[in-house]
């Protein structure tokens, strides 16, 4: 694509992508975009609100955008014509909507919804930021890459390009690519990150949010959190884009929002270093924002230490750690935390600002609203349960630190003393370590107040516990011993503080107990100590002392005389203590007044009104001077806090007291009243902080050295000691330590001394070191390094002096010293400082081996820094002072863990070997001798953690040829320095008849070699690795040789030498190529050995193992492979190919994958020869994998034959595999299927057979089909069984051709079943569905352009060879075969054409019917009208392709060839098929073409052509359907049309001799009629001339023949088609035709009438009623004109004609009728009318009478005379003259009166106007009983003609008379036949009687007496005596 191009693509807008304008495909997530494009807008939008309808049911919110994006409004909106402003509100809407619809994505609902805004708005092309948004936490699975194929993003400038592949290979987006485009693509980072903050801020609206977020918040987490593991480096701009987001989320309230923040920055504060204010600032917020969710405040803390951890900040301030106190239960939380993690660098910070808040509380400071409770305890938990007890002490050993814990000792004591004991109780409970008990001593011995923790000689409790005891004599004991310890110390004297804190429990002893004697005991006891001291009166400080601290249990708080308080105040009142003080003078005076005249009530406001009087006289009456200090001692009690009564009485007295005072006093103690002021103001700040106080002393401490060394000299010690204490402190953490540290130093720096050079410097460095706690240890390093290249040999010697001097303290001082300063020292490294600290480091190792005395922790610490200088700046002491080695092996051997959390002096010692280390060595042995002692090591070594640090360590650079020596056997000698040597040694071995075995080494070697291989195996660093190679097929040879059975398995030995062999070629060729020769000898490769070592193997791992080196060597070295290639494979198909494992499919795929390529590549294709050899080989791999499949778990199958025949080549060899499979089936598997299995297996086969192909391109298999079908046609046809081999000719074809199947092996049976299955094969693979969606998704049928004419060329020319096998067998037993073959390749053949575009098929079939080959020929025709069949609507260019194969066809259904006139006539039938359905198809729109067809058939079917009747067939079905569709265009064939027809019609032989022939000619004839109705009427008595003669021929087929129904249907449509005025003249003159020949022809000519009259209009009708009542007069008159005929035949053909008469009638009205049945009554009564006329009018009315019922009686009047009367005449007992004059009368004279009875019969049925009236009645009566009589016709006559039709017609004229009147005349006439003298008459009277009964019913009752009578009369007759002989 061009410049401008891209910048135009760029510049498109989205309405102009042509997608937009197709109406083939449309962009759909739901539908495929051809299904797609078939739905209309309206389905659309209707699926579109059913999701949203579904979603409101999930989501309320959803409502918001039914107006904006699914209103109908919405389903008229185009927006590529809207403004700009309704597009941005339209794209609002629409992000918005994408926003709420992400949580739901994978619902049905959400994806209708997205489905009607693709279809509608676009979103894939205007909104592709936000749809991405949307699904992009959803991108492993398949509807986010349904979603992305919607996308257009080919651009390779496009933002979302990196989605390209995910788009193309339908494979969902991997979770790594999508974290390795986020950190390298900001842009994309920072699109994820905005899309959390924009999805927070819109779902912050509604309540209980989090839920709909939390996949995207998880999505954020993951993905954000990831990039940043997997990020090598952070840049700045990465952190910078995260951080206003990392804001945002610790400023959110939901919850996960807050936890995926704290997930990020604890990454980056592990992944970076920040600066102090950024991470100053992240802190903050963090602890700002922990308590607005509770839920996480435990994981904002973790947070938060994990960012002080990793980050170390110098401080973060006051700011914070308010917010951090306010932290609800966090004493609880960090606890908790401690339990697992490291806390300590939050209370690092926390420390320092809990100390100065605790002495701002105490000092009445205001302490930012934080509750003291708090402060205290949580000081108390994070003293006595972290520091005190975690080895800490060593840091409060030193004044500064001990100043500060003694105070807050003595502050927590004195405010909590309770809480102090029970926390110090609870804790000593959980100590078991001697060592941590010692630790708790040292803490509570840091007063002389930890006396009362000691434990007394005669009790097994404590001082305190003693004195706290429930038993009398324990307290008493404890008394005794606390005074013994004031008399025999001097501890009062010395320390103040400590004795008054002793002796205030002792005083309190007598609140505690009830007990009286004990209480008065105490009070003695105290009293007696204060009075005996003697410096009391000395010590005018002390007596103050004494005072302040007794004042409180002086006054008055109780006016109970018996409480304890109140004794005490007695007591001490008396005890001689107001004497020792002025101030108290005369208190013991004053309080025994108070008592006698104070009442009780009063007793406490007097008592301490009066103390305040007294003391303040007694301040004032003395020198004021001297009472200063006293005054000062009360504010310091008014300072105190005051917690109980006594307390804050006693406050009040002071405060009183001193008040007093200051009114009194001069102007000159002004100072002391604003002292007192500032005390009742609260502002007093007298203490003052820990650190100000640490530097105080340090102060002090260098003005006192400075007066010392003023006053005499200094000695080296001394100073060396104070340089040891202060040389560390510039690395403390505190930054106002270090500047007192730097100040003592720079005090130091005045004085002369060996440290002279080092304090000077580090003086100069002042500023920084202040600044920066780690700057000492890095600016001593450049000083020694930068010093060390000066050339100068003073400063150098002065530098290493001074380095001396200072290593030498480290040797000398105390360990806790030095191990301070070894960490100020641990970057200053060189040999000498080594060679120094050596002494030290074997002294260490020395004690630790005798393990008495124990190794202190500080020496322990000291020995693992000292240790560390051994390093690359070191390393050359090794090889000149050997002991330097000796000492370092030595502590690598020493695996004692001397403290818990320490690493052992063996580990570190090991960790010092570094990379840098080992290459730093220069001598080789000393290498050599590192590397023997890791192995040793590694053999011996039981620790875990000892093995994985040699594990590490191994990754040093070494040189193979250390290795190989390491690997030799121990009795072997290890100088074989070059590989010559090497070389000339083994060819020695293998000249030696007894090499060396496995059994002659033992099992420890093995051992020491299996874990070298192991250290082996992934060794990156190594040097010539090649020198490996014959050490390594050494020790695998020595593995394959007999093993003795303690000797154990060698498997995995042999795996770890074939991996190690596998690594170092793959470092000697990473590429896979060739190696040159200069590097490796190609004869080191000993294939043949890894050959055997997979025979004799049965472990599958060794199999993998040697498989995957032999695939590396065959790229490198392929001749060596190529050898034993067949061997390889063939134990793969034995072996590997049948286990069911992941990793032995990748051995197997990497086998194929190295040893293939090798044996392709050495085809160069010069040679045909050698390219035969490589083919051959290839077949036999294939053959290999082929046999071995069906061991093969299924499931692997398919992939282990795809990786085949993909890395063979699918072109040239997968048609082999192919052969191989079909031959393996014809061969194996048809032996072993079980009976009736053979279906279900082929069938499963065949199915596995079509996946292995459609694993390949459609070219591909298209190609090997081809490859098939050429093989195939080289084969032979049989096999040639009665040849020797030696004497058969193979033809040069079937030697050149590739042997796969090999003819000579197989039997003929084989070889057919084998072409057969092949052939079948291919036609099942080209109309399978795998396939054809192969073809779809490459494009389409398009794809196979070029290669379908090369297709149907093979498959062509392989039916002509079929064709021609077919003639050549025809007479053979194998014909069947041949047949069965040939209709597969046919079928195959509809296949192919079924794949060819429209277009190509009819080229094609256009040339196949030129095909000189009668049978390809007809095929091709055969194939045309099946695809004319299909129901297919075809485009106007595809309809003339059509169209113009139409001359084609004409010709071949004209031409005349040399073959066989059969052949010739079937391909003229088809072509003629072929005509007629193109006609059909495309005729009604295109009839110009096909009227030379007609013309042609037309020809084809003239009389004086002699044509086979199935191609007249043929040609009368195509005039049919040529004449139909062309309708007009075909008027002027019919003359010569319709006579040809006509004739073939009259052919009735050739008709009845061939059904289809008769049924192709009636159906020409009915399209015909059909269509031409209006220009058939000169052919029209010829049309119905033949159909009238067909009827006879069709009838004899049976009525529900196909002939007879095609007869109908013609007669149908001459009948109805046809108008009156055309066909009733062809009626009459056929009629005059048929006449003369009128059996069986009379029917079929008057159905054609009765139709016709029955389609007649009224009009029509009446217009034709003349005509048609003159043709049926004469019709009528047939029985007259035929009156010697047979009466039955006469009688059908008169119904016929009658059926067709009544047909007329009953369109008739009654006025036309009338006429016409009396002009038929005339017709038939005239005189000289023949009487059969009657017989014809009688059968006449009686048919009328049947079909008119009542309504003929308004006709029948005139028929009641002429009836009786021709009854009369009929009636042979009144008259013997006959009727008929004629030979059969009897039989008329029969019918006649049948057809008069029954006429009769239906007139009296149908009677409902009372037809028979009296007269009509009379006139009938006797008439029709008199029938009774007359016995004409016979007895049989007689009989039927009584029962059938006169019985009937008597009793129903019974009825029809209604009349009683009229019954008994016709009763008794009745009765009267029954004395008739006939005993025949008189049964017929008799039953007559019985139906005439039956018929009236109980109307007969009033008949019975006269009829009683006559029937005994009958039964007399009948029984021969009367009846009443019976009575």
């Amino acid at each position: 694509m061009t410049s401008l191009a891209q910048q135009l693509q760029r510049l498109a807008l989205p309405q102009t992508d042509p997608s937009l304008l197709s109406r083939d495909a449309v962009a759909s997530l739901l539908f495929d975009p051809k299904e797609a494009a078939t739905i209309d807008r309206d389905t659309a939008f209707a699926i579109g609100c059913t999701g949203l309808e579904e979603l409101l049911g999930i989501d309320p919110s959803f409502e918001q955008f039914e107006a904006p994006l699914f209103s109908q409004l919405a389903k008229t909106l185009e927006r590529s014509v809207q403004t700009k402003k309704v597009n941005k509100q339209l794209d609002e809407n629409i992000s918005l909507f994408l926003i709420h619809l992400s949580p739901y994505f994978l619902l049905k609902p959400a994806q209708k919804c997205l489905e009607w805004l693709i279809r509608r708005f676009h979103i894939h092309l205007y909104n592709q930021d936000s749809l991405i948004a949307c699904v992009l936490p959803y991108h492993e699975t398949r509807i986010f890459v349904r979603v992305i194929q919607l996308l257009k993003i080919n651009n390779s400038k496009h933002k979302w390009f990196w989605l390209l592949p995910v788009k193309q290979s339908g494979v969902p987006l991997a979770k790594g690519t999508l974290i390795t485009h986020c950190y390298k693509d900001l842009g994309f980072m920072d699109f994820i990150c905005n899309l959390v903050t924009k999805s927070v801020k819109v779902f912050a609206e509604y309540p209980s949010s989090s839920a709909q977020l939390r996949v995207l918040l998880a999505f954020y987490a993951s993905t954000i959190v990831s990039a940043l593991v997997t990020a090598e480096d952070l840049s700045d701009n990465t952190i910078a884009k995260l951080f206003p987001y990392i804001q945002k989320g610790l400023k959110s309230s939901l919850p996960d929002y807050r936890a995926a923040t704290y997930m990020i920055i604890c990454q980056i504060s592990v992944k970076v270093t920040m600066e102090d204010t950024f991470v100053n600032s992240l802190a903050s917020q963090i602890i700002k924002t922990l308590t607005k969710i509770p839920s996480l405040i435990k994981d904002g803390l973790g947070c938060l230490i994990v960012l002080l951890q990793r980050q170390k900040p110098e401080s973060l301030g006051k700011k914070p750690f308010p917010h951090l106190c306010n932290v609800p239960d966090l004493v609880t939380i960090l606890h908790g935390i401690s339990e697992t993690y490291d806390v300590s660098p939050l209370l690092r910070y926390m420390l320092p600002h809990l100390v100065v808040s605790i002495i701002h509380h105490v000092t009445g400071e205001e302490t930012e609203g934080m509750d003291a409770v708090i402060f205290d305890m949580l000081l108390i938990y994070i003293f006595v349960a972290q520091y005190t007890f975690q080895g800490w002490l060593e840091v409060f050993q030193y004044s500064f630190l001990m100043y500060i814990l003694l105070c807050l000792y003595h502050f927590i004591n004195y405010k909590y003393p309770k809480t102090l004991d029970v926390v110090l109780e609870e804790h000593l409970k959980e100590i078991t370590d001697l060592k941590k008990q010692e630790h708790f001593h040292q803490f509570i011995s840091l007063s002389t107040s930890g006396g009362k923790y000691q434990f007394l000689a005669d009790s097994d409790t404590s001082l305190m516990l003693s004195l706290n005891h429930p038993l009398a004599p324990v307290r008493l004991l404890a008394i005794n011993h606390l005074k013994n310890i004031m008399k025999t110390s001097k501890v009062c004297v010395k320390h103040n503080d400590g004795f008054f804190a002793e002796l205030q429990p002792l005083m309190c002893l007598s609140t505690k107990y009830a007990y009286i004697s004990f209480r008065y005991r105490v009070l003695e006891i105290a009293a007696d100590i204060v009075i005996k001291e003697e410096v009391l009166r000395e010590n005018d400080q002390l007596s103050n002392q004494v005072v302040v601290h007794l004042l409180p249990f002086m006054v008055i708080t109780n006016d109970d005389m018996e409480s304890a308080e109140m004794k005490i105040a007695i007591y001490l009142s008396k005890s001689g203590i107001c004497s020792l003080h002025p101030l108290l003078r005369g208190w013991k005076e004053v309080l025994e007044t108070i008592i006698k005249n104070t009442k009780s009530g009063k007793l406490t406001g007097v008592a301490n009104q009066k103390m305040i009087q007294l003391l303040a006289d007694n301040i004032n009456s003395e020198d004021p001077s001297s009472m200063l200090q006293l005054v000062e001692d009360l504010i310091s009690i008014g300072e105190k806090e005051s917690y109980n009564l006594k307390q804050k009485v006693t406050f009040h007295v002071v405060m009183s007291v001193l008040v007093s005072c200051c009114s009194s006093l001069k102007g000159t103690h002004f100072p002391f009243a604003i002292r007192v002021f500032s005390l009742l103001q609260k502002k007093i700040k007298k203490l003052e902080s820990v650190i100000t106080a640490v530097v105080r002393s340090t102060k002090s401490l260098e003005s006192w050295m400075l007066s010392k060394a003023t006053n005499w000299p200094i000695s080296h010690i001394l100073l060396r000691d104070i340089f040891e204490l202060f040389i560390f402190l510039p690395t403390y953490p505190i930054k106002e330590v270090r500047r007192a540290a730097i100040q003592c130093l720079q005090t130091l720096s005045k004085i002369v001394s060996p440290f002279q050079l080092v304090i000077d410097h580090l003086v100069s460095k002042a500023e920084e070191i202040t600044s920066d706690a780690t700057y000492v240890v890095q600016d001593l390093a450049t000083l020694f390094e930068d010093l060390q290249r000066e050339k100068k040999l003073k400063s150098f010697q002065k530098l290493s002096e001074t380095l001396k001097n200072l290593l030498n303290c480290v040797y000398s001082c105390p360990s806790y010293i030095a191990k301070d300063l070894m960490k100020v020292l641990q970057e200053v490294n060189s040999e000498m400082v080594l060679s120094q600290l050596l002494p030290m480091i074997e002294q260490l190792l020395e004690k630790i081996e005798k393990k008495t005395p124990a190794v202190l922790k500080d020496e322990a610490v000291v020995l693992h820094h000292a240790l560390g200088k051994y390093n690359e700046y070191s390393v050359s002491l090794l090889h000149k002072d050997p002991k330097s080695l000796d000492i370092f092996i030595k502590a690598v051997h020493t695996t004692k863990e001397l403290y818990t959390g320490m690493p052992t002096i063996q580990i570190t010692a090991l960790e010092k070997i570094t990379k840098p280390f080992f290459a730093a060595i220069s001598d080789e042995k000393v290498q050599q001798k590192f590397l023997q002692m890791l192995f040793d090591l590694l053999v011996n070594c039981k620790n875990s953690h000892c093995a994985q640090t040699v594990s590490s360590i191994f990754k040093i650079s070494v040189n193979a040829e250390q290795i190989r020596i390491e690997l030799e056997p121990p009795d072997k000698a290890k100088s074989l320095g070059t590989i010559q040597q090497t070389r000339r040694q083994k060819m020695q071995q293998k000249k030696s008849q007894d090499l060396e075995s496995v059994q002659e080494v033992g099992g420890s070697y093995w051992q020491r070699v299996t874990l070298i291989l192991e250290l082996l195996q992934h060794k990156k660093k190594l040097k010539s690795p090649q020198i490996l190679m014959p050490t390594l097929f050494n020790l695998l040879s020595r593995c394959l040789e007999p093993l003795p059975p303690e000797q154990g398995n060698m498997e995995y030995t042999k795996q770890l030498i074939l991996g190690c062999l596998l690594n170092i070629c793959q470092k000697l060729s990473p590429d896979g190529g060739r190696i040159p020769k200069d590097v490796v000898d190609e004869e080191k490769f000993n294939v043949e050995l890894i050959v055997q070592c997979i025979r004799l193997s049965e472990m599958p791992q060794t199999h993998h193992h040697a498989l995957l080196l032999l695939g590396t060597i065959a790229g490198i070295f392929p001749d060596k492979v190529l050898h034993n290639i067949m061997s390889i494979f063939t134990f793969m198909g034995a072996n590997v190919m049948r286990l069911d494992d992941a990793y032995s499919f990748q051995v197997i795929n990497k086998t194929v994958k190295m040893v293939i390529p090798a044996l392709i590549q050495s085809d160069s294709g010069d040679s045909r020869e050698v390219t035969r050899n490589i083919e051959e080989i290839v077949v036999k791999i294939i053959n290999v994998f082929v046999d071995a499949l069906p061991h093969v778990p299924e499931h692997r199958r398919l992939p282990i034959l795809v990786q085949l025949i993909d890395t063979l080549g699918a072109e040239k060899f997968l048609w082999v595999l192919l052969v191989l499979l079909f031959e393996q089936y014809v061969t194996k598997t048809v032996l072993v299927a079980a009976y009736g299995e053979k279906d279900a297996i082929l069938e499963a086969d065949t199915e596995f057979w079509i996946s292995v192909c459609c694993e390949f391109s459609v070219q591909h298999q298209i190609q090997s089909l081809m490859n098939i079908l050429q093989y195939l046609i080289k084969l032979p046809e049989e096999k040639e069984e009665t040849i020797p081999k030696a004497v058969s000719n193979k033809s040069e074809s079937q030697e050149e051709m590739l042997q796969i199947f090999n003819v000579d092996t197989h039997t003929s049976k084989q070889l057919r079943h084998f072409k057969f299955l092949s052939v079948s094969f291919m036609s099942q693979l080209l109309a399978s569905n795998s396939f054809l969606k192969k073809v779809l998704e490459s494009g389409g049928p398009q794809i196979l352009k070029g290669l379908e004419e090369r297709l149907l060329e093979t498959v062509l020319g392989y039916i002509n060879t079929i064709a021609q096998s077919v003639e050549k067998n025809a007479d053979k037993l194998t014909v069947k075969f041949w047949r069965a073959l040939l209709s597969k390749a046919y079928d195959m053949l509809d296949k192919v054409n079924a794949l060819l575009p429209i277009e190509t098929f009819i080229s094609v079939i256009r040339g196949l019917v030129g095909n000189p080959l009668p049978s390809v020929r007809r095929k091709a025709l055969d194939l045309l009208n099946n695809k004319l069949q299909q129901n297919t609507s075809w485009k106007k260019k595809i309809i003339h392709r059509f169209l113009k194969l139409v001359p084609d066809l004409v010709a071949i259904v004209q031409r005349k060839k040399k073959e066989g006139e059969e052949e010739q006539a079937i391909n003229r039938q088809t072509a003629l098929y072929t005509l007629k359905l193109l006609c059909k198809n495309f005729g009604a729109e295109n009839p110009e073409p096909f009227v030379p067809v007609l013309d042609t058939a037309v020809k084809l079917i003239a009389p004086e052509r002699k044509e086979e009747k199935n191609v007249l067939g043929s040609a009368l079905l195509c005039i049919a359907e040529v004449a139909s569709t062309l309708e007009a265009l075909a008027i002027p064939q019919l003359p010569s049309l319709m006579p040809s027809l006509l004739t073939t019609m009259k052919n009735t032989g050739d008709l009845v001799s061939s059904e289809v022939y008769l049924l192709s000619a009636l159906a020409a004839l009915q399209k015909v009629v059909e269509t031409l109705p209006h220009f058939i009427s000169p052919y029209l008595e010829g049309v119905l001339s033949q159909v009238i003669h067909l009827e006879k021929i069709t009838s004899e087929m049976g009525p529900a023949s196909q002939a007879n129904i095609r007869l109908t249907s013609l007669k149908k449509t001459l009948a109805t088609t046809l108008v009156p005025r055309v066909l009733l003249p062809a009626i009459n003159k056929t009629y005059k035709q048929i006449k003369k020949n009128w059996k069986n022809h009379m029917g079929p000519f008057m159905s054609i009438l009765q139709e016709h009259i029955g389609v007649m209009k009224k009009e029509e009708l009446t217009s034709h009623q003349a005509q048609l009542t003159t043709f049926f007069l004469e019709a009528l008159d047939f029985r007259a004109q035929h009156s010697e005929n047979d009466l039955e035949e006469t009688g059908k053909t008169e119904s016929c004609i009658i059926d067709c008469l009544v047909a007329m009638v009953v369109k008739l009205s009654e006025v036309t009728f009338r006429p016409l049945f009396f002009k038929l009554f005339d017709w038939a009564k005239t005189e000289d009318a023949p009487k059969d006329r009657l017989l014809t009018f009688y059968n006449l009315a009686d048919r009328i009478a049947e079909k008119l019922k009542g309504l003929f009686t308004l006709f029948a009047g005139h028929l009641v005379k002429p009836f009786a009367d021709t009854l009369n005449q009929l009636n042979i007992s009144k008259t013997d003259e006959a009727f008929f004059d004629s030979e059969n009368d009897p039989e008329k004279c029969c019918l006649l009166l049948q057809f008069i009875l029954n006429c009769l019969y239906k007139i009296f049925l149908f009677d409902t106007q009372h037809f028979v009236s009296k007269e009509r009645a009379e006139a009938l009566m006797m008439p029709l009983v008199d029938q009774l009589e007359n016995r004409l016709g016979g007895e049989e006559k007689f009989q039927e003609r009584v029962t059938k039709h006169l019985i009937p017609c008597i009793a129903q004229f019974s009825v029809a008379m209604a009349d009683d009147s009229l019954w008994k005349p016709l009763n008794y006439q009745i009765l009267l036949k029954m004395r008739d003298s006939s005993p025949k008459v008189r049964f017929a009277a008799l039953i007559t009687v019985l139906a005439l009964a039956e018929k009236l019913k109980e109307n007969y009752i009033v008949l019975l007496p006269e009829s009683i009578p006559f029937l005994a009369e009958l039964m007399e007759a009948i029984l021969g005596e009367p009846l009443q002989s019976y009575f």
